[in-house]
């Protein structure tokens, strides 16, 4: 062990930044806290612009060669980080429940694989990515991907590991190099990844890792001239701060934001299944982008919807994330959960009516919460809380669901619940969102494309689309003349 290890559960993390590839510290750092009892992990290396800007040169560097790789080579390697992954399942899911506070359960048997899986899938979509060229008055049209360059990617705190290779497998799958940014509250598997990436055989400089607040290093990422593609998920101020940031350059972005997803539950539906996808809102205490945080009920099942959603959320534990026996763990940071508090603290003031919870528990953990009576211009109903905060509407005719479903100014997803595909037809063509779930919920399959509309996001990935953001597309245009015989 050295001065720069910390010992996580168990697992060593080196607390440096991944520069070229190489550990770089910086003369600074910040602290790192589990919100799990709120101890203190230890001390991260804190970036700078200093470490910002050798990040980008490194990827700069690195990309020529990198770019030039055989598809098949690039592939090849992607598959054995994904090896790497599942080597360590057990070392990334205790360390990552210690950072964020998720399920220990979820990370082993759900989300570490599906890290695993990023790099997998977009390593053999890649293999596969081929366009059939076309004819045009006798010439031929041939679109490829060619690769951009160095990427910046800054990825939230809610899902850290699995959110951070949903970019980079796809970028560097495109022969781009990256510089990821992870979240300052959840730094840990960021830096487990850069040690797999390396024994895989990722070449130096094709992925850069680099640690900070947010402004202090984001700022210089992002309007960097030698950055070619920028992806972020989080909020919507701070993708207007890139926004701005990046329009210098014009450099390309992709920006998954916040949501405020309805669920709607029509009086034909199968209560059970309805009341079942309602109470799974509050999956990761309620941190999670697509969540259908506002629950839309036909009025004449509102009253049984709710009598079985309260029996339903009384079932559901809440508690350390490392007992197999716990749902919901706590909140990540302190200041999270005063944000979560304040928005149902105000909403109650103004008139709401808290059926369950509606108030903060010991430690980091906030009480699954749902709100009635509540006005649909609130702010509760209007603003993403980002915390296990639901409320519930009601709604007399298909059209007023409609309607309410799409007055915010997000459009990240919509959940639906009706025994008629008719109906589900209907409503799902006029719900403004990038995905609609049908009696279901967060099924995600990666060759689908995703994003949100409005202020939930700008452009989608997935499949073939993450390939079309990540690259450059070309067609070359080939006349049937001109040719000499050197035979």
């Amino acid at each position: 062990m050295t001065e720069h290890t910390l010992t996580v559960a168990g697992v060593a993390v080196d607390t440096r930044h991944w520069i070229g590839g190489e550990r770089v510290a910086s003369a600074e750092t910040f602290t790192d806290v589990s919100p799990i009892d709120g101890s203190v992990i230890g001390e991260i290396s804190r970036g700078t612009e200093a470490e910002a800007a050798a990040a980008v040169a490194a990827a700069k560097a690195a990309f020529p060669a990198w770019a030039a790789t055989p598809r098949a080579e690039r592939a090849r390697i992607l598959h054995a980080v994904a090896d790497g992954v599942e080597k360590r399942i057990e070392d990334l899911a205790v360390v990552e429940t210690t950072d964020n506070g998720a399920l220990l359960r979820s990370h082993r048997r759900g989300v570490m694989p599906r890290v695993a899986h990023n790099f997998r899938f977009f390593a053999d979509w890649l293999l596969t990515l081929d366009h059939e060229d076309f004819e045009t008055r006798g010439h031929t049209n041939h679109v490829s991907w060619d690769p951009a360059g160095p990427s910046v990617l800054i990825t939230p705190w809610n899902a850290p590991l699995m959110l951070s290779t949903w970019k980079v497998a796809p970028a560097l799958a495109a022969g781009n190099t990256v510089v990821l940014k992870p979240a300052e509250w959840t730094p840990l598997t960021a830096s487990l990844l850069a040690d797999i990436a390396a024994e895989a055989g990722l070449p130096a400089g094709v992925l850069n890792i680099v640690q900070g607040y947010g402004s202090e290093i984001g700022d210089a990422l992002t309007s960097h001239p030698d950055v070619r593609r920028i992806s972020f998920t989080g909020s919507v101020p701070t993708a207007q701060r890139i926004t701005a940031s990046a329009a210098a350059n014009l450099t390309p972005l992709s920006l998954e934001l916040g949501g405020k997803s309805p669920l709607l539950v029509f009086a034909d539906a199968d209560l059970d299944l309805a009341v079942d996808l309602a109470v799974e809102q509050y999956d990761n205490a309620g941190q999670v982008c697509l969540a259908a945080t506002r629950i839309l009920v036909e009025d004449s099942v509102a009253e049984e919807f709710t009598r079985r959603f309260v029996e339903k959320a009384a079932t559901v534990v809440q508690g350390d994330p490392r007992d197999e026996a716990t749902d919901i763990g706590p909140t990540i940071h302190e200041r999270q959960l005063e944000k979560i508090d304040g928005f149902v603290r105000r909403a109650l003031d103004a008139g709401a009516r808290a059926v369950i919870g509606g108030r903060r528990g010991e430690g980091q953990y906030y009480a699954p919460t749902l709100l009635t009576d509540v006005a649909q211009d609130s702010e509760i109903v209007q603003e993403e809380v980002f915390g296990p905060v639901l409320t519930l509407q009601t709604f007399t005719t298909e059209d007023e669901a409609v309607r309410l479903a799409n007055d915010t100014r997000f459009g990240l997803a919509a959940t639906l619940a009706t025994g008629d595909r008719d109906r589900a037809a209907r409503v799902t063509r006029r719900l403004v969102a990038g995905t609609v779930w049908v009696n279901c919920f967060f099924v995600r399959d990666l060759q689908a494309p995703f994003g949100g509309s409005r202020h939930s996001g700008v452009g989608r990935e997935g499949g073939t689309w993450s390939f079309d953001f990540y690259c450059d597309l070309k067609n070359t245009v080939t006349a049937p003349k001109g040719w000499k015989d050197h035979g």
